[in-house]
């Protein structure tokens, strides 16, 4: 049985707690990618709430979850936007912290067909904090966790995000992460980790899925997830086989936030307490609705929509 439910009439909610990047989030939808000394036509252009946690967020609002959301300190110039976009929405953000000494942090996608390229300063953002000391992210509130049916964490607070996983394993919380090394505490205590191919790119160059599969998987205690965009993907449990799955195909319109939408769509299968095949399921198809429109975060996958693409392809 699943614990903290909370019941509304015959609805029973979620809860989840989320603890990583939020941000302002730019999107421009080009008629073509920019090329040096020539113009380009911007098709459609949208701000919404970002970044791993914050969509994630948004999409597990839509499925019907209440959300505690927690990480990065939120700047003036985001802030408007953030509390604005998630007033009508189950997700809290009683735990953030707002800071108006602060910018804040926000990031700029462009994007034409299928290709698309993020911009920001997040660089600077995480040089200020490990150079001067300026870390702008909170410390993870242990009364959060213990709230929680289910996490999603983040790797990239460091020892604020170990915090967050330690919190979970003393008070029995499974918890979803994503990108993190194959040794670290991150991976090696989830019930769900997600690697793509720019988390394996990023922590080990050169090095291909099928190469990582196995130390992630022999290193972890629940479900390992490699994916690999819109093509097959592996995963699988240590000491158990590598299966395999093949994505949904939909007619594609932008794939910003897929992966997000995608982590979101472990947690709640998670908090459900659904096996491994039919979780694979789920999560991809909330990953499929999600490229099916621009911009999903405006428009993310409800339940009922991801349970018929389920049904379509049954």
């Amino acid at each position: 049985m699943i614990s903290g439910f909370i019941r509304w009439g015959d609805i029973v909610m979620i809860n989840a707690y989320l603890y990583g990047m939020i941000v302002g989030s730019n999107s421009f939808k080009l008629s073509e990618f920019v090329k040096p000394d020539e113009y380009t036509e911007i098709q459609a252009r949208y701000s919404f709430p970002g970044g791993e946690t914050g969509t994630c967020a948004t999409v597990l609002s839509s499925l019907g979850v209440h959300v505690k959301m927690d990480g990065n300190h939120i700047g003036r110039k985001v802030a408007p936007l953030v509390k604005a976009f998630y007033k009508d929405k189950s997700v809290s953000l009683d735990s953030l912290f707002f800071d108006e000494g602060y910018e804040g942090l926000e990031d700029f996608v462009l994007i034409a067909g299928d290709a698309r390229t993020p911009m920001g300063t997040f660089e600077k953002f995480y040089t200020q904090a490990y150079r001067d000391g300026i870390k702008r992210w909170n410390r993870p509130l242990e009364e959060d966790v213990m709230k929680c049916d289910a996490a999603a964490i983040d790797p990239y607070f460091q020892a604020e995000c170990d915090l967050a996983a330690k919190y979970c394993i003393k008070h029995g919380k499974p918890y979803v992460t994503i990108d993190c090394q194959y040794d670290s505490l991150l991976h090696r205590n989830s019930a769900i980790s997600i690697i793509s191919g720019e988390g394996i790119h990023n922590n080990y160059p050169g090095r291909t899925r099928d190469e990582m599969f196995p130390l992630y998987q022999e290193n972890g205690a629940g479900l390992t997830i490699i994916t690999n965009g819109g093509k097959k993907f592996f995963y699988g449990r240590k000491d158990g086989e590598m299966k395999s799955f093949e994505p949904y195909k939909v007619e594609g319109v932008s794939t910003l936030g897929a992966g997000d939408t995608f982590k979101a769509g472990c947690t709640y299968a998670l908090a459900k307490g659904m096996g491994d095949d039919e979780l694979i399921r789920f999560a991809s198809a909330c990953s499929a609705v999600a490229i099916s429109r621009y911009p999903s975060q405006l428009n993310p996958p409800t339940l009922k929509e991801v349970e018929e693409l389920i049904q379509k392809f049954a």
